[in-house]
C-alpha cells in the first residue's frame, strides 16, 4: 500500500521544503495472522484512465472486471475495456451519478463483485462509502473506514502526522462551518491562506485568498466547488505557503505491518493547484532531506496502517494497482517480492497531464467532439489514457484529462526529449489542448535544472507565448464540408457551374528567368527606368490579365492559386513587358472580402515567382485601395508596406482628377520609392467640339500639374473604353508635343470593342506603353511588340480554359457581346458587369437597359462625372434608385429636398471624396444636405494621424502575437473585411490552396483530388458521404484523408432557421457578454436594470468540476440577461448585455 508525501491531497508539514502528507487506500486493519483469499471479479467505482489502468492490472491478473457510467459516458472508452458494464445515477446529475453509493452497492452484490476499488477522486476518500462496502460483503481496496475517515478528513490527518513528530502548516482544527470562521482564522494568522476541500484533494475546492475583499467570494466558490466533486462542501483553512516544492513520497505497505517507500516525484508544476508536469526522482533534492522525507513517510505510514496509492508513474519498475490487488487479497510484501533493500531508482521520469485545455485562456476547459486523435508513441513512452479517440465527446461535467503521457531516459534531459517528442506527434483536432504549453515547459532552462516550485508557471510568462496549431487538414475539411452542404461562401451571381475541366500549365525551363526590365529598375531607381523606357525602341506592353482584365470580365473573382500557377510562364515567356498590372484597386478588398485569402501574401508569392517583371498597382490617391478618406501618414506607410513587398510602379488617379488627392498619392508612391504613374481618367470625347467640359485643354492643363508634381511616366486611364482611335491620335499626339520625354502610357477597357484600333492610334500617335490582355484588346494582335506568337497561343489557352472555372463570374452570363452603347452612357469596364449583377440581385435584371438609360440621367444630375470608383459607384447607386423608385430626372430634381437618397450620393454631395471638375451641381446639391455639414478642401487632411502601434496592439490581442505589418494595413484599410478574413481562416484555414472548383462549388461524392498544402505535403482527399440532420442542425459529412476516415460536422444554415438555438455573444459588440467556455450556469449575480462596474462578478459558470466567475469587462447597465441558473451553455454564448 502507498503513502503521498508532499501535496495538494492535504498539505500539512514543513522541512526544509514544504512536505505535505496524504493518505489514500488500505485493505483492512492488519491481525497478524491472515488468510490468503484471491479476487475473481473487482469494480471500479470511477472512470476515465483510473479505471481503465485497474482494469488492465486486473486482466493480466486474471481477474474479471465490472466498470460503472453515467448516463453522461454511454460513449467513454473505460466501460468498453470491462468484461461487464452498468449504468448507475439514472436521472442524476453527471457528478451524482458516481457519488451515490446505493446504486453502486446495488450493482456490486447484483453482479457477484468480490472488491471494489474507488480509483481517485469521487468516493475514494469517503468513510461511508468504504462503511457501505464492508456492510454489504465486499472487499474495499482501500484503508478500513475507521482509516478512510481519519485520513480523508484533512482536519484530523494533521493530528495523526503531529503526533508522528512532523511539523504541520498552521491550520484550522476542524472544518469550519462558516465564513466568520475564516475570517477569525485570517485575523489570527494574516493572509495569504487557502481553503482546502476537508474530504477531497485533486485541486478542488481550493482557493488561494490574499486579501479580506477576497475572502467571501472564493469561500462561496470553494465550498461550491468541494460540494460538487465530493459531495460535501466541508473546508477548512490553512496558512498558504509562497513557492513550496510539492513533493510526494510513494509508500507501499501490507497487512503484516511491513512497510516501504518507493522514493519521491516532484508535482510543483500546477495550476490551479493541480499537476500538470511531474518528475521522479525529485531533481536538486537534498540526499539528507530525501533520507528525511522517506523516513517521515514510513513513519507516518505505520500511524496509521496500511495505506495505498494508486498510481506510479517513476523508474521504479514496480506495478503499484498489481500490489494493491495482491495485498487485499492477503500477500505480504516479502512475498511479492518488495523489499526496501532492493527497491532502487532507475534513471528518470516525467509525466504530462494531457487535457482539453486552452493555456491561453487561464486553462479553461474546452469541450467538443475530438475530430481527430493521433497520440505520440515510441520507446520509452507510456501512455495512460481514458477516451482519447477519434469522436469521443469530451462533455464539461468531468475532468478535462485527455491522456497521461508518462517519458523514461537515462536522466533529466533525456527524458525531457523523448517527451518533448512524444508530445510533437500528437494531432488533437476539434477541442484545445495544453499540448503547446507543455512544449514550452519542456524546454524551459528552470525545468530542466530541476530547480521549479509550485510558483514556476505565474513566474513564467513566456510558457504562454503559445505556438499556435496550424491544423490545416482538418480545417479545410470543414470549409469543403461546408460547401458541400450550405453551398459557396461567395456570393455567386448566376447560376452556372464551374468548368469541369482543368487548365493545362504550358511547360516552362528549368532555370532562372531571362532579365527583364525590373533589372533596370533595381539597378538604375525610377528616374533611370522612365529614361530607359522612353528610350526604348517599340511599343512596350502592359499585361492587365492578373488584375484589370479580369476585374472586368470576371468580376475581380480570379485566385491567386491560377495566378501563381501560370506566373512562371510568364517570367520566362514574356520577360519584356513593361510590367504586370496585379494588385490594388478593388483586388485588395476582393481578395480577403470574396475569395477568402490575403492580398499581400498574393504580391509575396507573385513576386517570388516573376522576379524579372516590374509590378504594377493602382492606387487611388489619397483613397489609398480603399472607398473612403484615410489620414495621409496611412496613405504612405501603405505605400512604404506595398514596396517593400515587391511592388515597383505605383499608377494613382483620383475618381474625379481632383489635384489634391492624386498628389498625395504621387507623394506617398515616390516616398517609398516606387516609380510614380500619374495616370489621368478619361471621360467625354477630346474629338467632338460640342463637349467641352473635359476638352482637350482640360487634360494639358491637368497633366502640366502632374509633371509638375514629378509623375515618372504619365497615363492616360480610359477606364470606359471611350478612347476612340481619333480621339486617341488627339490626345497622345497632344500630350507628346508638350512633354517630349515623358513616358506615356494609355491603360484602357474594350467594353465597345474598339480597344485594339484605340491602342494601335495610340502607338502611331507617340505612347510608349499600351495595354493587353490574353482578352480583349488581346495581346495576340499586337504582332509587332517582339513577342512570341507561339507564347501568347499557350498563354491564351490557359485563360480560355480558366475563365470556365469562374463561369459564375463571367461577364458573358449577362453580356453576349461587345456593347457600343457604352459610348453613351460611359459606365466603366470595371462597374459595367458588376452594376449588372447588382441590378439581378435587387430585382431589376429585366431593367437593365433602364439602368443603364438612367445611368445617364444620374450622371447629369450630379455635374458630369468622371466616372471610376469610387465616383462610378456614386452614379451607379442614383441610377439604380431612379429605376428601383421610377423617378425621372426632373423629378429627383424636384423633389430632392424630400427624397432619402443613397448614402453614397449625399456623402459625394458633402464632398467626401473631393471637388468634381467645375464644381457640385447647385440648387441640387443644396436641396439633398440642406444643413448636413460640407467638407471644405482635401477630405482627409483634416484626420488625424493614424497610431499603427495601437493599431497592432489592438491586433495582437485580438488575434494573436502572429500579425504581421501586412495585417496592419488590410486592418488600417478595412477593419470589418479584415476582422470578418481573420475569423474565416481561423475556422477554415489556408483556403487559397484548393483548387478554383473546389472552392467555389465543394467536391462531388466519391471525387478523389489532391491539396498541396507547401511543396513536400501534399493531402489525398475522397468524398465519401453526407450524413442526415441531427437536432443541433448540423450535418455530417465524411471524408477520407491520406486513406483515414475523417468526419465534419457542419451546420446547415438553412435548416438552422427553422430551429431555436441560443444566441451567441458578438465579438465586436463591446457589450455583449459570451460564456469563456461550455458549461453550467452556477448563479447569476445581477439583475436587469443593475448598475455594474468593470470587474464586478455577473454569473458563475461551472465546468469539468471547475468554477470560473465571469467579471464584466465594462461599467454601465445590465440590459437584458439571457440565461438562469442551470443553463446550460456552449463557449461564446450570450450571457448579458450591458450597455455603457
Amino acid at each position: 500500500m502507498l503513502l503521498q508525501v508532499g501535496g495538494k491531497r492535504s498539505a500539512l508539514g514543513l522541512l526544509a521544503i514544504r512536505r505535505v502528507w496524504s493518505m489514500t487506500r488500505s485493505a483492512h486493519t492488519a491481525p497478524q495472522t491472515l488468510e490468503y483469499k484471491p479476487i475473481k471479479k473487482v469494480m471500479v467505482a470511477n472512470r476515465g484512465e483510473i479505471a481503465i489502468r485497474v482494469f488492465r492490472a486486473c486482466t493480466e491478473l486474471g481477474i474479471r472486471t465490472v466498470a460503472i457510467y453515467s448516463e453522461q459516458d454511454t460513449g467513454q472508452m473505460h466501460r468498453q475495456k470491462a468484461d461487464e458494464a452498468y449504468l448507475i445515477g439514472k436521472g442524476l446529475p453527471p457528478v451524482a451519478a458516481y457519488l451515490h453509493i446505493p446504486d453502486i452497492i446495488k450493482v456490486a452484490k447484483e453482479n457477484d463483485v468480490d472488491a471494489i476499488h474507488p480509483g481517485y477522486g469521487f468516493l475514494s476518500e469517503r468513510a461511508d462509502f468504504a462503511q457501505a462496502c464492508v456492510d454489504a460483503g465486499v472487499r474495499f481496496i482501500g484503508p478500513t473506514p475507521d482509516v478512510v475517515r481519519k485520513m480523508g478528513d484533512k482536519v484530523e490527518a494533521r493530528s495523526i502526522a503531529i503526533s508522528a513528530g512532523i511539523p504541520v502548516v498552521p491550520g484550522t482544527d476542524a472544518p469550519i462551518s462558516s465564513l466568520q470562521e475564516a475570517q477569525e482564522f485570517s485575523n489570527s494568522y494574516g493572509f495569504p491562506i487557502i481553503f482546502k476541500a476537508a474530504y477531497g484533494g485533486g485541486g478542488r475546492g481550493m482557493r488561494v485568498v490574499r486579501e479580506y475583499e477576497e475572502l467571501e467570494e472564493n469561500y462561496q466558490r470553494a465550498y461550491s466547488e468541494a460540494l460538487a466533486a465530493f459531495g460535501n462542501g466541508a473546508l477548512f483553512v490553512e496558512k498558504f505557503i509562497e513557492k513550496p516544492r510539492h513533493i510526494e513520497v510513494q509508500i507501499l505497505g501490507d497487512k503484516y505491518g511491513n512497510v516501504i517507500h518507493l522514493y519521491e516525484r516532484d508535482c510543483s508544476i500546477q495550476r490551479r493547484h493541480q499537476k500538470v508536469v511531474e518528475i521522479a526522482p525529485a531533481t536538486q533534492l537534498d540526499p539528507h532531506l530525501r533520507d528525511r522525507l522517506t523516513a517521515d513517510s514510513v513513519n507516518l505510514a505505520r500511524q496509521v496502517q496500511f495505506m495505498v496509492r494508486k498510481e506510479c508513474m517513476d523508474k521504479l519498475l514496480v506495478d503499484l494497482v498489481h500490489s494493491q490487488l495482491r495485498v487485499c487479497e492477503g500477500r505480504s510484501l516479502p512475498e511479492l517480492g518488495l523489499k526496501q533493500d532492493k527497491i532502487r531508482i532507475n534513471g528518470y521520469a516525467i509525466q504530462c497531464r494531457v487535457t482539453t485545455e486552452d493555456p491561453a485562456r487561464g486553462f479553461q476547459p474546452d469541450t467538443g467532439r475530438l475530430e481527430v486523435f493521433r497520440s505520440g508513441e515510441g520507446m520509452g513512452i507510456r501512455l495512460d489514457s481514458a477516451s482519447a479517440f477519434q469522436g469521443a465527446v469530451i462533455s464539461p461535467h468531468y475532468d478535462s484529462l485527455l491522456v497521461k503521457v508518462i517519458a523514461s531516459g537515462k536522466d533529466l534531459p533525456a527524458a525531457s526529449a523523448k517527451m518533448s517528442r512524444a508530445l510533437a506527434e500528437f494531432r488533437v483536432r476539434g477541442v484545445k489542448t495544453n499540448i503547446p504549453f507543455l512544449q514550452n515547459v519542456l524546454s524551459n532552462n528552470q525545468f530542466l535544472n530541476g530547480t521549479v516550485d509550485t510558483q514556476f508557471i505565474d513566474e513564467n510568462p513566456d510558457l504562454f507565448n503559445l505556438k499556435p496549431v496550424q491544423n490545416r487538414a482538418q480545417k479545410l475539411l470543414h470549409y469543403l464540408g461546408h460547401v458541400m452542404v450550405n453551398g459557396p461562401t461567395t456570393p455567386i451571381p448566376v447560376k452556372a457551374k464551374p468548368s469541369p475541366i482543368d487548365p493545362v500549365i504550358p511547360p516552362v525551363p528549368l532555370g532562372e528567368p531571362p532579365v527583364g526590365f525590373r533589372d533596370v529598375l533595381l539597378r538604375e531607381g525610377p528616374d533611370g527606368f522612365a529614361k530607359a523606357v522612353r528610350a526604348h525602341q517599340g511599343l512596350l506592353l502592359m499585361d492587365t490579365t492578373f488584375r484589370d482584365a479580369h476585374q472586368s470580365l470576371l468580376a475581380t473573382r480570379v485566385r491567386t492559386h491560377d495566378l501563381k500557377r501560370i506566373a512562371p510562364f510568364v517570367a520566362h515567356s514574356f520577360s519584356n513587358l513593361f510590367s504586370v498590372e496585379n494588385w490594388g484597386g478593388a483586388t485588395f478588398d476582393v481578395a480577403m472580402r470574396f475569395l477568402c485569402e490575403c492580398p499581400w501574401k498574393r504580391l509575396q508569392e507573385l513576386r517570388a515567382l516573376m522576379p524579372n517583371v516590374p509590378f504594377q498597382m493602382l492606387l487611388r490617391g489619397a483613397n489609398a485601395v480603399g472607398y473612403t478618406n484615410y489620414p495621409d501618414n496611412a496613405v504612405f506607410k501603405f505605400c512604404e508596406v506595398a514596396k517593400e513587398n515587391g511592388m515597383d510602379i505605383f499608377r494613382v488617379f483620383d475618381s474625379l482628377n481632383y489635384l489634391p488627392n492624386m498628389l498625395l498619392g504621387m507623394e506617398a508612391a515616390g516616398a517609398a520609392g516606387g516609380v510614380v504613374e500619374a495616370a489621368i481618367s478619361y471621360t467625354g470625347d477630346v474629338s467632338d467640339p460640342t463637349r467641352q467640359k473635359y476638352s482637350l485643354d482640360y487634360y494639358l492643363k491637368l497633366a502640366d500639374e502632374l509633371v509638375k508634381a514629378g509623375t515618372h511616366i504619365l497615363c492616360i486611364k480610359d477606364m470606359a473604353g471611350l478612347l476612340k482611335p481619333d480621339s486617341g491620335r488627339l490626345l497622345v499626339g497632344a500630350l507628346r508635343d508638350r512633354f517630349p520625354n515623358v513616358p506615356i502610357h494609355v491603360h484602357t477597357h474594350d467594353t465597345a470593342g474598339a480597344g485594339v484600333a484605340a491602342m494601335l492610334a495610340c502607338a502611331e500617335a507617340g505612347a510608349d506603353i499600351v495595354d493587353v490582355a490574353t482578352i480583349c484588346p488581346t495581346m495576340g494582335h499586337c504582332v509587332t511588340c517582339r513577342i512570341s506568337l507561339e507564347k501568347v497561343f499557350d498563354y491564351s489557352e490557359y485563360w480560355e480554359v480558366t475563365r470556365g472555372l469562374y463561369a459564375p463570374f463571367d461577364c458573358t452570363a449577362t453580356m453576349k457581346s461587345g456593347n457600343a452603347d457604352v459610348y453613351e452612357n460611359e459606365i466603366p469596364g470595371g462597374q459595367y458587369t458588376n452594376l449588372h449583377f447588382q441590378a439581378h440581385s435587387m430585382g431589376l435584371g429585366n431593367k437593365f437597359k433602364e439602368v443603364k438609360k438612367a445611368y445617364v440621367e444620374a450622371n447629369k444630375l450630379l455635374g458630369d462625372l468622371i466616372k471610376v470608383t469610387p465616383s462610378s459607384k456614386i452614379v451607379g447607386d442614383l441610377a439604380q434608385f431612379m429605376v428601383q423608385n421610377a423617378l425621372t430626372r426632373a423629378e429627383v430634381e424636384e423633389r430632392a429636398d424630400e427624397l432619402s437618397f443613397p448614402l453614397s450620393v449625399v456623402e459625394f454631395l458633402q464632398g467626401h471624396i473631393g471637388i468634381p471638375h467645375g464644381g457640385f451641381p447647385e440648387p441640387f446639391r443644396s436641396k439633398v444636405l440642406k444643413s448636413l455639414p460640407r467638407v471644405e478642401g482635401r477630405p482627409g487632411a483634416s484626420l488625424p494621424p493614424m497610431d499603427f502601434q495601437v493599431l497592432e496592439k489592438q491586433l495582437r490581442d485580438a488575434h494573436g502575437d502572429e500579425i504581421t505589418p501586412e495585417d496592419v494595413m488590410s486592418a488600417a484599410m478595412y477593419p470589418k473585411v479584415f476582422q470578418e478574413f481573420k475569423e474565416f481562416t481561423r475556422t477554415f484555414g489556408p483556403v487559397d490552396c484548393l483548387d478554383t472548383r473546389l472552392f467555389l462549388d465543394g467536391p462531388k461524392i466519391a471525387e478523389e483530388f489532391e491539396v498541396e498544402l507547401e511543396r513536400g505535403k501534399t493531402l489525398h482527399i475522397k468524398a465519401l458521404a453526407l450524413g442526415d440532420l441531427n437536432k443541433a442542425g448540423q450535418r455530417e459529412v465524411f471524408f477520407e484523408l491520406n486513406g483515414q476516415l475523417r468526419s465534419v460536422l457542419v451546420k446547415d444554415t438553412v435548416a438552422t432557421k427553422e430551429m431555436h438555438f441560443h444566441p451567441k455573444a458578438l465579438k465586436d459588440v463591446r457589450g455583449q457578454i459570451g460564456a469563456p467556455m461550455p458549461g453550467k450556469v452556477v448563479e447569476v449575480k445581477v439583475k436587469q436594470g443593475q448598475q455594474v462596474e468593470k470587474g464586478q462578478p455577473l454569473c458563475v459558470l461551472s465546468a469539468m468540476k471547475m468554477e470560473t466567475v465571469v467579471n464584466s469587462p465594462l461599467s454601465g447597465t445590465v440590459a437584458k440577461i439571457y440565461v438562469t441558473a442551470d443553463s446550460t451553455l456552449e463557449g461564446d454564448d450570450l450571457i448579458l448585455e450591458i450597455t455603457e
